[in-house]
């Protein structure tokens, strides 16, 4: 039995409510779809279909198994035209969110190359430090940077994000360098307004103490450090921190060449908490639209690569 053939019967019959219709629609004699129907329902040990000379009607578990069908035969629909250059092409309109410091430097300037890959697909690219809503506010993908909070929403991880304490040498030399996560609480952090996408706080890796956890060395906390501004833009944030204003907390894309340069100082190196992630984030859906599984594809394939953080740092 070919299953791929027997599944689209399957869904053609469902569909149309008549096998007569749909084995003209496929060009075959109805006795053919017949025998597909019956060699599946053999196969998988249950009824389908209720068929009577008026009319066709699904089972429970038919109904059930049309969902998975379909969402099956979408998929390989989309992983055919992802690799055949006569295949399917996407259109359609995309809605992209990011972080305003990140989407700059590294969605912003994609973007013209994904529209140039998929002329029939037109992009629209909002930059918001905010925690965009997608449903509510229509769009198809976010791209988020950090830890995700608990939500309904589908993440695909691309890269890992490693974020760390920086200041100007100038800053330390005039107000001295934290030795411990919490020696923050006492000088002048730059951090994110609490509309912001940083809803857990800086994140650190600290020694155990105690009896807690046996077995285990360290845990991350998690801390909410404060000083005389804030804001919802992380640029400004590090714009600030380069001036001389206090203490960030920033992604290593974000201030590594001023680390090389020696503009910026690593503080705190040693607590420094594991990676985070990069993601792609979309609503759950049954049937991914082409357009937004080529963007996540496109993404992963650049973000993935080690070199590409290197080149555009």
């Amino acid at each position: 039995m070919d299953k791929l053939k027997a599944f689209e019967s399957f869904v053609s019959v469902a569909l149309k409510g008549s096998l007569t219709a749909a084995a003209k629609a496929e060009g075959v004699a109805p006795a053919i779809m017949g025998r597909r129907l019956d060699s599946l329902e053999a196969h998988l040990g249950v009824k389908l279909l209720v068929r009577t000379t008026r009319r066709i009607t699904l089972t429970h578990e038919g109904t059930a198994f049309l969902e998975d069908c379909q969402r099956l035969l979408a998929d390989v629909a989309n992983a055919e035209a992802s690799v055949s250059a006569g295949g399917l092409k996407a259109s359609g309109h995309l809605r992209i969110t990011a972080p305003a410091g990140f989407g700059r430097r590294h969605v912003a300037p994609l973007v013209p190359k994904f529209h140039s890959m998929h002329p029939d697909v037109t992009v629209s690219l909002n930059l918001s430090d905010r925690v965009v809503d997608l449903a509510a506010e229509g769009f198809d993908c976010a791209v988020r940077v950090g830890d995700l909070p608990d939500s309904s929403l589908v993440s695909v991880r691309m890269a890992d994000n490693r974020r760390l304490c920086v200041a100007t040498p100038e800053f330390l030399k005039r107000y001295g360098a934290p030795t411990v996560p919490s020696d923050l609480m006492r000088f002048r952090c730059l951090t994110l307004s609490s509309d912001a996408s940083q809803t857990r706080g800086w994140a650190f890796r600290v020694p155990v103490t105690g009896k807690r956890n046996e077995g285990q060395t360290h845990e991350v906390i998690h801390l909410r450090p404060t000083g005389p501004m804030d804001c919802s833009d992380g640029q400004v944030l590090h714009d600030w921190c380069l001036a001389g204003h206090g203490i960030a907390w920033r992604s290593t894309w974000e201030v590594e060449t001023e680390i090389n340069s020696g503009q910026l100082v690593p503080v705190l190196e040693d607590f420094a908490a594991p990676p985070n992630g990069i993601y792609a984030v979309f609503s759950q859906r049954k049937h991914l639209p082409l357009r937004l599984r080529l963007w996540i594809d496109f993404l992963k394939d650049h973000y993935g690569h080690a070199n590409y953080w290197h080149a555009v740092t």
